[in-house]
């Protein structure tokens, strides 16, 4: 008699949990678009990853024929609508930024020159923290150059009449092609330069000449009230006020700036949604009780409708004022649609407004996907809107009829609670990206926020206003000591202990389980939801494992920074500049200070070479490094390159000049760019792939010939 075997739990788990996942997306089906935009962006991001081109169209192809066979092996099934529809926006995603990459190709400098020539402003950035004035300029009648070329302009060398938009100038100027990343996993210029149309970048030499008949000696909107904001306030409070108002942060000092960013309100500086939505709110408060005023309106119910159009323009407004940048323009776009919301009588701020606001933000910018602005304000929006979805927090801070101090209280842990979990969601793409992320910031952010939006912002309007008529001084004190109190409480944060954790640079892999498992359990709304923390747990144990590298070196293999035996870092030249060392820093996830290598016990360093030894597992290591240009004896440079297991130099080496492992010279460098060093177990990562076909690694280049004689000026 034939025995039929019994299903176990695992079995009977397994053979019904495709009807159970089925069940699940059927119950979650109104949830089902909001994976729409999180597809596309996956397809951006896959092109950015994968090499070449034959892989992206290997790629698309596969991504099609998964949605074909989603199509045809169950058409009614949702678990097959989701394959098809989400392979198929995928592909898509990856199509629209090869395409957008390619239609905005631009002819890059070639290498290092120093020519004259004549060209017309395109934009004005003054920057007087950094003393400097940042152009972009458009060459005239140089083929040999590229279209657009940004410059860096020290002030003291600026000519005496205001240089500005349209103006045509005579120069000279020291160009190179847009940096890659320094060191792995750094910050990639040339990425964002190809995309910004930049074909090269450098800084001015001497005084530039502006032409007689050229442009207009109209500094522009902009630039004037920047100037006229900070002429009002002392010079920290100034550059913050002159960002929010106008966008221009080259006034903010580089110690502003850092302890803003290690005490979580480095959004703040960003004019995103807090600032738009400050505006446009203002604007419509301010509307609706001067509007409810004339009784026609009221009656009809139209003064809803008309101070929405008018934040609606103040919204516009503002983007445009303050340099419409992708995320204020992601801002704006938001609050426009939810300001169409209200006036359609549907539900304001929700999930599917957010994955609108990110679908526009891709199809016109799709590089922004894998920059941090996009993925720090839209994990943030949806973290907040997800949260107050639930009916546990939305029960929570319903209004109600309590006390005072009840109310309060219920509020200021509304606020701490939408801290604390921005804080958990924002930490792991802040530490992706920038290496660091702080600890404090939700706390910070409960006084920050309230303190920018309901004082500074709207006192700082008024000011304004009022100077019209000279009467915004009482104005402008309320703003200095806001701001006084906004920069105390920075610098408080930030020089907390523990304030800020840092990592070296953490895998990929394991951000990308980190932020899937996040989107899994912020976008769907039942109890699977939770689910998601199988993916954010075992991403955020590989970006905790990130290992240290133990030697960093620079691209142009100038710099090194070596880790010691008690974890802290040294740098084989002590004068390296504060820029220099927070990159060695953040990729080294390493907060403090750096020492020279030769006051290190045991190195040994001279005008031209250091060596020191470094104790990995079972192994000693033996490090040579250049440091200077002197000429050197062949015969001494082999025989101390022999006695080196790795040998360091930024500049050519002789075939005879061979270490035991590893050898990096100027050939080296110009191949992968910067290195780091692994030594136990011995792993090497390099900042550039040499098979990496993306366009900003092989662009059309131009040869940028030197023209030493007086440049024509250009026409007006």
């Amino acid at each position: 008699m034939a025995t039929v075997p019994l299903q176990t739990p695992i079995t009977r788990a397994i053979l019904t949990l495709p009807a159970r996942l089925e069940a699940q997306l059927e119950a979650e089906r109104d949830r089902i678009g909001l994976w729409l935009p999180v597809a596309i962006g996956a397809g951006i991001a896959l092109w950015f990853l994968l090499p070449h081109p034959m892989a992206w169209g290997g790629a698309a192809a596969l991504l099609g024929a998964a949605a074909v066979a989603g199509a045809l092996l169950s058409p009614t099934s949702r678990g097959a609508m989701l394959v098809r529809r989400g392979a198929g926006a995928t592909g898509f995603g990856l199509l629209l930024v090869w395409a957008h990459a390619s239609y905005v190709a631009t002819t890059v400098v070639a290498r290092p020159v120093t020519t004259s020539f004549a060209a017309i402003i395109l934009s004005v950035e003054p920057m007087p923290a950094r003393a400097t004035i940042r152009l972009v300029v458009a060459p005239q009648q140089r083929g040999d150059l590229p279209p657009r070329i940004r410059l860096t302009l020290a002030t003291r060398d600026a000519p005496s009449a205001p240089l500005a938009v349209g103006q045509g100038i005579a120069l000279r100027a020291r160009l190179m092609p847009p940096p890659g990343p320094a060191l792995p996993g750094g910050y990639d210029f040339a990425q964002r330069a190809w995309f910004d149309g930049l074909g090269a970048v450098g800084s001015v030499i001497g005084t530039p000449v502006i032409a007689a008949n050229g442009g207009s000696a109209d500094s522009g909107l902009r630039a004037r009230l920047s100037a006229h904001i900070q002429s009002r306030l002392e010079p920290g409070a100034a550059g913050i006020a002159a960002a929010f108002a106008s966008g221009d942060r080259g006034a903010i000092s580089e110690a502003d700036a850092e302890a803003m960013q290690r005490s979580g309100l480095a959004h703040l500086l960003s004019i995103s949604g807090l600032h738009v939505t400050a505006m446009v709110g203002g604007v419509i408060f301010l509307l609706m009780r001067v509007l409810a005023l004339h009784q026609r309106l009221a009656r009809r119910g139209w003064v809803p409708l008309f101070a929405a159009a008018g934040g609606a323009l103040a919204g516009i407004g503002y983007t445009l004022l303050t340099g419409a940048e992708v995320p204020t323009v992601r801002s704006c776009i938001a609050a426009l649609l939810v300001l169409a919301a209200l006036a359609l009588g549907r539900e304001a701020v929700t999930l599917r407004l957010v994955a609108a606001g990110a679908l526009l933000v891709m199809l016109l910018w799709p590089q922004a996907v894998v920059g941090p602005s996009f993925q720090l304000s839209f994990a943030a929006v949806t973290a907040i809107v997800a949260l107050h979805e639930h009916p546990r927090v939305q029960g929570w801070l319903a209004r109600r009829e309590d006390g005072v101090l009840r109310g309060a209280a219920r509020l200021i842990g509304g606020l701490i609670l939408t801290g604390v979990v921005i804080e958990l969601v924002l930490t792991p793409i802040a530490l992706f990206h920038f290496h660091k992320a702080g600890l404090y910031g939700a706390l910070a952010n409960v006084v920050a926020i309230p303190l920018t939006t309901f004082v500074v912002m709207p006192f700082e309007t008024l000011a304004l206003l009022l100077d019209i008529a000279g009467l915004g001084a009482p104005a402008w004190w309320v703003v200095q000591q806001a701001l006084d109190l906004l920069l105390a409480l920075a610098h408080g944060v930030a020089g907390a202990p523990g304030a800020v954790i840092t990592l070296p640079r953490p895998p990929a892999a394991g951000f990308g389980l980190a932020v899937a498992g996040l989107l899994w359990v912020m976008l769907w709304q039942r109890r699977w939801r939770w689910w998601g923390l199988l993916s954010i747990l075992p991403g955020t144990m590989l970006m905790a494992a990130a290992p240290v590298p133990d030697i960093l070196i620079t691209g142009d293999g100038r710099h090194v920074a070596a880790r010691m035996d008690d974890g802290s870092f040294a740098t084989l030249r002590a004068r390296a500049g504060d820029y220099v060392r927070d990159q060695l820093g953040e990729a080294a996830g390493n907060d403090t200070d750096m020492v020279a290598l030769a006051d290190v016990p045991g190195s040994e360093c001279n005008a031209d070479f250091c060596r020191w030894i470094m104790d990995r597992g079972e192994r000693r290591w033996t490090i040579l490094a250049t440091r200077g240009r002197t000429r050197v004896d062949g015969g001494e440079l082999a025989a101390a390159c022999a006695a080196a297991d790795i040998v360091i130099a930024d500049r050519w080496l002789p075939t005879g000049c061979r270490a035991r492992w590893l050898t990096l010279d100027r050939d080296a460098f110009d191949l992968h760019g910067g290195v780091a060093i692994r030594l136990d177990p011995a792993r090497i990562s390099t900042a550039i792939d040499p098979a990496d076909a993306h366009p900003w690694r092989r662009p059309q280049q131009v040869s940028g010939n030197d023209e030493a004689g007086p440049p024509a000026y250009p026409a007006p």
